[in-house]
């Protein structure tokens, strides 16, 4: 589609182009992304809190469930971001790494820090019990997330980064890492 191909673009060009507008947008761009997921978050859970809806998993089973869920995702999320950090760059498609990471949680995925907050969306959705988080909130969220990775953000590190993404993509899963090769 000719959208996907002007937001590549566009985020290609803020990518590889000035230091200090990538530095300005980043913390920008991460809050929107921040803002709609924690919207992903909360409102299946308010609206299951006002109908009344039955709870996914009953406590305390809810916390034996989510807490280990909870705490994979997060650290999941944190040592992924720390190698964008290490980097002295951001997560934040803008201000991204000048090579590619494909050490640390990124040789098993390429994207483990979406597969932590993944992880960490359904531990929340069965900590409070949500029906909507758990079945149709984080799933919907998964599947929005993984239509903007494949169509915008693939092919923008392709173009920025080119064959050598193009063999990581090729030998490394996107969300889940290969148990037997």
């Amino acid at each position: 589609m000719k959208i996907y191909g002007i937001i590549i673009n566009k985020i290609f060009t803020i990518a590889t182009g000035n230091a200090l507008k990538r530095t300005i947008l980043a913390p920008f761009v991460g809050s929107v992304f921040a803002i709609i997921t924690s919207l992903f978050v909360i409102i299946p859970i308010k609206i299951d809190n006002a109908d009344k809806t039955p709870v996914v998993v009953i406590e305390p089973f809810n916390l034996i469930i989510s807490l280990p869920l909870i705490i994979i995702g997060i650290f999941l999320m944190c040592w992924s971001s720390f190698y964008f950090f290490k980097m002295n760059r951001t997560p934040v498609p803008v201000n991204p790494p000048d090579r590619l990471i494909k050490s640390g949680p990124y040789a098993f995925a390429r994207n483990p820090m979406h597969s932590g907050m993944f992880i960490l969306m359904f531990g929340i959705g069965i900590y409070y019990g949500s029906l909507l988080s758990v079945l149709i909130f984080t799933p919907l969220y998964i599947f929005i997330d993984v239509l903007i990775l494949k169509n915008i953000e693939e092919p923008e590190l392709e173009k920025r980064l080119g064959e050598e993404y193009i063999k990581y993509k090729k030998r490394v899963p996107m969300f889940i890492p290969k148990i037997i090769s």
